[in-house]
This record gives structure tokens, C-alpha cells and sequence, in this order.
């Protein structure tokens, strides 16, 4: 083992990972006066600078085709499934793909942008069903925490007074296009709610950040901080406090602790240098995501922490989640053929979206399936490829030169598309742990992942398959890919959605969890988590407003107990 570099310094904050936890945590940490350290496996990112967002498709080499990217050539995602000299593993006969994110801000650089509250349903799942497990706090505990991470980000929407889908601090959503305007009318011909979609992406100017100027290209991060990350909104005010400061190429090894198991910083790898360093700080704060964070704790063993630290209770790893996704249906809609030339840009992503509906059939149990899900919609003219022609050239008729030409101007845009998003219920089948007979190269043990939907997913699917295509022929039109029981009606595998929380659960009771209440370890009172492990169970609502938002409460929390002189 090379010399370890241990700096003197003293931080009164060690942040782990620049994502959406991390990030809040420096923005409210540092605004409160607290001296901060965030650690970033990954190397800087400057949206301003670095961003692809106005490229062409026809611009990247070999018009993109290359598998060395892992959503598009010019995506934003530094990171992937599989990461060279970074391995995971899987048990036997199972599957789980861990998507990992090596670049400053991580994924709040290429997600959705999806804003959505948990309701009240969502906190106290248990106490409404009977499955899973209530949190130790509830919507009205969270309510203002979200009111400030959306009047920071900017989040755009309606106010529609849905039980379990709150309304939140609004900016006017965007009109709807064409094909969502169509979509809508057969929805609520069927009685399903389909509103103005809830995205963190600005229509109006916020904080010297303009509104969208419509590229529809929010998966490459935005130039012009139009969108929500966490490189554009949360670290530069953090920065301009003077009390950030930030190390890329980081990779955190193992949280370090004293005689009494209170931590005492972080060790980790210089990914240039390849030498172990060592930092010191009052409270270390992980956020390194749901499954690298239990990683670092399952890792941190010591005396005084023999199964891994915040491991007494032995939940550390435990009921990993992913949401339940079901993508690829599509639909060709003759309505929308040969329409003349118009404008179809907007946000990139939907304008409109349907929330969960169904809750009074669930409570008389009339569908075979306890929780809920949305469905979110594509389509439109939008930069032509396989999905703007449902994947499917039958419709072209073959042919080459003008008669190509022709068939194309007639069938463009007349495609849609339908995916669900799916709550999961916990269960013991599904967690990671550390597989001791694998390293990565900088000579830390990796996870081991087990996972397992059960009925309850895989008959959620099928409701949403089904779903999709009552729409798609209430709207006069086709369904092009059918799913059915032989592949578990096309559930996609654990992970792919990358939603995955859990495995270091809050609750009120130490024996049965591995934190308190306000995301802080019972086992080491000057050690936090904000990122999604703390969760408890996983609303069928993308979970990064609820990491943000419980991320700001907790912190809060530390700078409270710091004044108070409990840390």
C-alpha cells in the first residue's frame, strides 16, 4: 500500500458524491457558514462549456452509431451500466443493471427532469394496504421542504387538487403539441387523467436563468441552465459562499472513525495519482448515490463497527427498489398522417402525462395489483429516427427516391409512444452486499446485487401494456409491438430504470433501520445520508424532487444540531 496523503485541514462538512443529494447538501450546508469538502469520483463538468445541446444528430461520427455512448453521441452521461475497472456482480439466475454516473453533478445531468411530490399515500403506504413499510415521517413533514427545492429549481405545471399528486409552487406549463392534444381526448374518453406534465425546466426566468428556448435536447444538460442540474442550480451559490471546495476524480474507499465510532472523514483513491488520501471533517455526509453509499458503509468495518458502519440493525443493503418500468409500446395513428409541415418542439420531454387514477379500485380490490403508476407519452416531429417511425418501415412500403421521400413526409409524426413508471413494494429478495472476491481497480470490493420483482410488478405491467393499447385504439390507431406473460409482459430489469432507493432505510425504530428520522445514522450521530438510500418504499413518482427536498430538510437538520454542539 503506497503512503497515504492526509490533509491537515479540518472540514466541517465532508460531502460524498455532486448529484442531487450532494448537491443540496453543500448548497444549504454552505449558506449556513459551514467550511465544506465534496468528493466527486468523476472529473469536473461545465454545462456552459461542455454541453452538446445544439448539435445535429447528421454531426456525430458515423451518424451516432457507435455503443460507446451510452444514450446518444452527444448525451451527457459520463457513466453508463458498465464501467471499465469498475465491475458489480449478480447472483445467479437473477438480473440487475447499476447504472453509475462519473461526472460532476451525476445523473442530474441526463435524467428526465420529472418533478414529482410524493403524496400522502406515498409515506404511509402501509398504513393504507398493508404491504411494505410506513416512513417515519409523512407529506405535511415534507410539504415545505418541497415548496423550497421547487421555487429554487423551477418546476413547471397545473394546479389540479389530486389526493396523492400534490400541487406544487408552479411555473405555467407549456401548451401541449398535436399528438398529446389527441392522446388527452381518448384518455379521458376511457376516465383516465392525463394533465400538464411537472418538469424542472424553466418557462419563465429565474434567478438569472432564461426560460427554455425549446431545442428538446435536456438529455445533453443545458447550456444555458434552462433546465435543472445540479452544476447549474445547486453548486455555483455554494461556490460564490467561499466555503465549497471540490475534488473530481475521487473515489471514495470507506468512511474513517475514532475510538468512540463518531467519523472522522473519508478515505479515497486519486484516480490520477492512484494514491490512497485521507480527509478529515466534523460530519460526513454521503450522497454518493442509493447503492455506492451502502457500498462505502457495508466497506467502512472497524471494531467498533464490525458489519459495516450504520450496520447494527443490520439493514444496510436491504430492500433495494427500482421503479417498474414497461416502455416500447407504441402506437401508428392514421390520424396524424400527411400533416402539413409544423412546428412540434417544445421541452425535451412531454408536455402532458397521466397520473395514477385507480386509487378507490385498488381499496375494493378489483385489480391484482396494490400500488400505482404513470404513464408517460412520446411521439411528434421531432428530429426524424426509429422512434418517430415506431420502428417499423412496413409502413414505408420500400421503394427509394421520391416514392421514399413521399412516404416519409406522409407517415412523419404519425407515430406515439407510452411507457409506465411503477411502484415497487420492497421485499427481502432484492439487495446489494459486498462480494469479497471482487475488486475494482482501485482495489475496493464490489457489490453484489440479488433482485427479484414479484406479482405484484409484473401484474402492474401488464395493467399499464393493456392500458397503452386501449389508448392507442381509442385513438383510431394501431398497437405495434405486443407483450405478454412468456416475458413477464416486458417488465424492464431491475435497475434499468435507474430509480434505485433503499438500502439504508430511515425509520423510528434503530433495530429495524439504519437511520433516524432525519436521514442520521443511530449507529455514528455525526454521519448523514441524503441521497435516495434513506427511502423507505418508492412512489410510482421519479425520486430526485423527493431526494432534493429530503436532502434540504436533513440538511437543515446538521446545521441545527452543530449550533446545538449534538455533533
Amino acid at each position: 500500500m503506497p503512503d497515504v496523503i492526509k490533509t491537515p485541514k479540518v472540514y466541517d462538512a465532508i460531502i460524498v458524491g455532486s448529484g442531487a443529494g450532494g448537491g443540496m447538501a453543500a448548497y444549504v450546508l454552505t449558506q449556513a457558514g459551514a467550511k465544506c469538502l465534496m468528493l466527486e469520483a468523476g472529473d469536473w463538468y461545465d454545462t456552459a462549456k461542455q454541453s452538446k445541446m445544439f448539435e445535429w444528430y447528421y454531426q456525430a461520427p458515423h451518424r451516432g452509431a457507435t455503443r460507446s455512448h451510452t444514450f446518444g453521441y452527444f448525451d451527457a452521461a459520463v457513466g453508463g451500466w458498465e464501467l471499465k475497472g469498475e465491475p458489480f456482480t449478480v447472483a445467479r439466475g437473477e438480473e440487475f443493471t447499476w447504472f453509475r454516473s462519473r461526472m460532476l453533478g451525476g445523473r442530474t445531468n441526463h435524467w428526465g427532469r420529472i418533478s414529482l411530490r410524493w403524496g400522502p399515500y406515498d409515506f404511509k403506504p402501509y398504513s393504507r394496504d398493508g404491504l411494505g413499510f410506513d416512513w417515519p415521517i409523512s407529506y405535511d413533514d415534507m410539504a415545505p421542504y418541497y415548496d423550497k427545492t421547487e421555487e429554487l429549481i423551477g418546476v413547471f405545471g397545473s394546479k389540479e387538487g389530486l389526493i396523492n399528486d400534490p400541487d406544487g409552487k408552479f411555473q405555467p406549463p407549456p401548451k401541449p403539441r398535436c399528438h398529446e392534444l389527441l392522446i388527452q381526448a381518448a384518455s379521458q374518453k376511457l376516465g383516465i387523467r392525463c394533465i400538464p406534465s411537472r418538469l424542472s425546466i424553466l418557462t419563465e426566468p429565474l434567478n438569472g436563468r432564461p426560460a427554455c428556448h425549446y431545442c428538446a435536447q435536456c438529455g445533453r444538460s443545458c447550456a444555458t441552465s434552462s433546465n435543472f442540474s445540479s452544476p447549474t442550480v445547486l453548486i455555483p451559490p455554494a461556490m460564490k459562499t467561499g466555503n465549497l471546495e471540490i475534488r473530481t476524480g475521487a473515489m471514495v474507499r470507506e468512511v474513517l472513525v475514532n475510538r468512540e465510532g463518531l467519523a472522522t472523514g473519508v478515505s479515497y483513491i486519486d484516480k490520477k495519482t492512484r494514491k490512497e488520501a485521507q480527509a478529515r471533517g466534523k460530519v460526513v455526509v454521503l450522497a454518493a448515490s442509493t447503492c455506492e453509499t451502502s457500498r462505502l458503509l457495508l466497506n467502512s468495518k472497524s471494531p467498533q463497527h464490525p458489519n459495516g458502519l450504520a450496520n447494527s440493525s443490520g439493514m444496510v443493503g436491504k430492500y433495494l427498489m427500482d421503479t417498474v418500468g414497461a416502455d416500447g409500446s407504441a402506437g401508428f395513428i392514421p390520424a396524424l398522417l400527411d400533416l402539413p409541415p409544423h412546428n412540434s418542439d417544445g421541452v425535451g420531454g412531454m408536455h402532458l402525462y397521466m397520473p395514477w387514477w385507480l386509487y378507490q379500485e385498488q381499496l375494493e380490490h378489483k385489480l391484482p395489483f396494490a400500488r400505482g403508476y404513470h404513464i408517460e407519452i412520446g411521439g411528434g416531429r421531432g428530429m426524424p429516427g426509429p422512434s418517430e417511425f415506431g420502428g417499423s418501415e412496413r409502413f414505408l412500403g420500400g421503394g427509394y427516391g421520391v416514392g421514399l421521400k413521399q412516404g416519409v413526409r406522409k407517415l412523419y409524426g404519425a407515430f406515439v409512444g407510452f411507457s409506465c413508471r411503477g411502484e415497487m413494494i420492497p421485499n427481502e429478495n432484492s439487495y446489494c452486499e459486498i462480494d469479497r472476491e471482487v475488486m475494482d481497480e482501485w482495489g475496493i470490493p464490489v457489490l453484489k446485487f440479488h433482485f427479484k420483482f414479484s406479482d405484484q410488478e409484473i401484474q402492474m405491467a401488464r395493467h399499464a401494456r393493456e392500458t397503452f393499447a386501449e389508448i392507442i385504439y381509442t385513438m383510431g390507431g394501431e398497437s405495434l409491438r405486443q407483450f405478454g406473460p412468456e416475458d413477464n409482459w416486458g417488465i424492464s430489469p431491475g435497475g434499468n430504470i435507474i430509480h434505485e432507493v433503499g438500502t439504508a432505510r430511515m425509520g423510528a425504530d434503530r433495530r429495524t433501520s439504519a437511520l433516524n428520522p432525519h436521514g442520521q445514522a443511530w449507529d455514528c450521530k455525526n454521519l448523514f445520508v441524503t441521497d435516495g438510500a434513506p427511502f423507505v418504499s418508492n412512489a410510482n413518482k421519479n425520486p430526485t424532487l423527493t431526494i432534493m427536498a429530503l436532502a434540504w430538510r436533513t440538511s437543515e437538520y446538521i446545521a441545527e444540531q452543530v449550533r446545538k454542539r449534538n455533533v
